[in-house]
């Protein structure tokens, strides 16, 4: 008597493995956007986040392979669907009131997340592709042909799962329902083949009716789980908060930062030190009311645009922002109000600048983020000569920087952003300079000398001292500083340091 499990259709098998694989990089790719409200979004978050991922789906296959030589993987391909459906949904509550107790940027934290975010349910889904290829290999002469269609098929689901998820999904709901959507048709999925199947392996009924209480239970939590977003882009978990103690003022929080702050009913109010920095040079740049063209690499909440619309009617202005889904927002909640004089464009700002003329700004402000961390391609040696290329002569470029003890990003920077302008400087408080406590720091660069003279006494009204660096001075605060390039820069990892 053969008591070999029987194999399922060519076409199920080809579907469970496609579509098990698909369900692993989405959650993989939705991750990322789940645990960045909590511990930012940086090169160690991702790859915390895909590192955990491989190794589910390692421990995934070694199980599931254990598994089908143990078991009748027919008995087991039902209920391995639904666990994965459970653990997708209990993926929400997981991320979302962990992240309240695993908040900010240390490796352990950045770690245990990742793996609340996607370790489980990409475990589970990945013990299928193994149980599908034993219950097809009836012939071991073709063990090569059906491993290799099954593994290429896999991979073909998981290649389309990810373009879709971040083509598509990702900009057309929140991730809480991408989650919440996939352990739906995973849960349908498990409970059709179940029924499927039913027909050679009585009792599982009761069983499948377990796991859909559980099932349950997970996606009711998970709907009922915290949400630190008013609003989900595609990248950016942002809200909008109001500031009790001044009336029209509101903070524009991004992925747990606080990025811009905006009084809707006095545009030339400036909260953070480093704007008010920025407000300083320019007001050195041109006598009081004049207009001038500028550039802005990121909006966040278009603060220092609205600051020059009010005080210099008749600028021209240009912001290259990234996020679209963060314009509306801004538009909706904190007064942005785009027209002739401050254009907008959506779109990566390494392209944007290489599109502009030369010669065509009279300030351009960097004030560009992942988190608190300056994109890597807009921190290098080629982006600064872009820069450099569409600034004017006189012009500034006053570019934002955060960073930590011992400095290394900042000191980097100022080498990179001086590899392409003749005249640099730094504002930046004097605690931060010496190297006692993080801070935001304004890098300041131009073809001609700049007017530092007219800086100074700007900056002693602001309220928080900040010191202008520049010279030897600044030469020894760079020290042997490495120029960052398109081809090396780890801006992440300095920013660790």
């Amino acid at each position: 008597m053969d008591t070999k499990p029987r194999a399922l259709p060519s076409a199920l098998a080809t579907a469970l493995a496609f579509g098990a694989s698909g369900a692993v990089l989405v959650l993989e790719i939705v991750a990322l956007r789940l645990v960045g409200p909590y511990v930012g979004v940086t090169l160690q978050v991702s790859s915390s986040v895909i590192g955990v991922s491989l190794a589910a789906i390692a421990y995934g296959a070694w199980i599931g392979g254990r598994l089908a030589d143990r078991f009748d993987p027919r008995a087991l391909l039902a209920p391995a669907l639904i666990l994965g459906a459970i653990g997708t949904a209990v993926t929400l509550p997981l991320v979302r009131w962990g992240g309240e107790f695993l908040r900010g940027g240390a490796a352990p934290a950045v770690l245990l997340l990742a793996a609340l975010a996607v370790f489980l349910p990409a475990l589970v889904l990945s013990t299928i592709a193994p149980m599908v290829v034993k219950l097809q290999l009836a012939d071991l002469s073709r063990a090569g042909t059906v491993v290799g269609r099954l593994s290429s098929i896999g991979t073909l689901g998981a290649i389309t799962a990810t373009l879709i998820t971040g083509f598509v999904f990702v900009a057309a709901m929140p991730s809480s329902v991408i989650i919440l959507s996939l352990a739906v048709l995973l849960a349908v999925a498990g409970f059709a083949l179940g029924w499927w199947l039913r027909r050679d392996l009585p009792g599982t009924p009761k069983i499948r009716a377990s796991l859909a209480v559980v099932g349950l239970v997970g996606a009711g939590l998970g709907a009922a789980a915290p949400t630190p977003c008013d609003v989900e882009t595609a990248y950016h978990c942002a809200s909008v908060v109001e500031d009790p103690a001044r009336d029209g003022g509101r903070t524009l929080v991004l992925n747990s930062a606080r990025h811009s702050y905006v009084d809707l009913n006095d545009p030339t109010h400036l909260e953070f030190e480093y704007v008010k920095w920025i407000g300083a040079v320019t007001e050195a740049l041109a006598p009081a009311g004049a207009r001038i063209d500028a550039l802005h690499i990121g909006g966040g909440g278009f603060t220092v645009p609205e600051y020059l619309r009010a005080t210099r009617p008749g600028s021209d202005q240009i912001v290259l922002e990234l996020d679209g889904g963060l314009v509306d927002l801004d538009q909706r909640d904190l007064g942005l109000k785009p027209g002739p004089d401050l254009r907008i464009e959506v779109g990566d700002a390494r392209v944007g600048v290489a599109g502009l003329p030369a010669a065509a700004y009279d300030l351009v402000v960097g004030d560009a983020f992942g988190h608190l961390v300056v994109p890597w391609h807009l921190a290098t040696r080629e982006m600064a000569e872009e820069v450099a290329r569409v600034l004017r002569p006189g012009g500034v470029y006053a570019q934002n920087v955060i960073d930590y003890p011992p400095n290394r990003f900042i000191r980097a920077e100022l080498a990179t952003v001086a590899a392409a302008f003749p005249h640099v400087a730094l504002i930046a408080p004097p605690a931060a300079i010496a190297g006692d406590r993080g801070s935001n720091f304004v890098i300041l660069a131009s073809h001609d000398p700049l007017p530092t003279d007219a800086i100074w006494p700007r900056l002693a009204a602001v309220e928080e001292p900040a010191t202008l660096l520049s010279g030897a001075e600044l030469d020894a605060f760079i020290d042997d500083a490495r120029v960052l390039t398109d081809d090396y820069a780890p801006v992440d990892q300095l920013l660790a340091g």
